[in-house]
């Protein structure tokens, strides 16, 4: 059985401001016939509410204490509300709690800031920079292997040794990568 959302405030100790807007935000739903279950609305409320932003709860129900000062609350206050239907399901199937939602995004954003920070200190290079450093280091290399044989081409063409060939092309190899070690 539904009660209308400023009845349901009332019980709860909250304004009917606050019920409206966790009915807004889909922290709470309501009834199709626009009421509140109660049972239903305080299992989705604890569920769903963050407790860092939730007010104390006065204990004498949000009354001014001010009002009469020999007023004492019971030892044993009753329970609002008994249970009348065991807990609803969350509102969104699949989707986590506000908790479960605020430890992934925190995670998530001390990830980005421990990547800002190691790329900021140099610890970390853009991919992009590595692959334009390593595409022209392969285009020097390339091109100082490719000069080796006009280099040497009219003195091979005269050798008829294959011994002094190949250590004439063994030391134009290492001679072009020494050069490209110091560049």
């Amino acid at each position: 059985m539904g009660v209308s959302i400023r009845e349901y405030a009332r019980r709860r100790g909250v304004s009917d401001a606050a019920v409206r807007k966790a009915i807004k935000a889909g922290r709470i739903a309501k009834e199709p016939d626009g009421t509140v279950d109660p049972a239903k609305a305080d299992a989705a409320w604890e569920r769903n509410t963050n407790p860092a932003q939730q007010r104390e709860a006065s204990v004498n129900g949000g009354a001014n204490q001010g009002a009469n000062p020999g007023y004492a609350p019971p030892a044993n206050p009753p329970q609002r509300f008994a249970p009348q239907t065991p807990p609803s399901p969350p509102l969104k199937q699949g989707a986590p709690d506000y908790q479960t939602s605020r430890a992934i995004r925190e995670a998530y954003s001390a990830r980005l800031v421990k990547l800002d920070f190691e790329e900021r200190s140099e610890q970390l290079v853009s991919s992009d920079e590595v692959k334009v450093s390593a595409f022209n280091l392969a285009r020097r290399v390339r091109d100082r292997l490719f000069t080796i044989p006009h280099r040497l081409s009219s003195v091979l063409a005269s050798e008829n040794d294959a011994g002094v060939i190949e250590e004439r092309l063994d030391q134009e190899l290492r001679k072009a990568l020494e050069e490209l070690k110091h560049e």
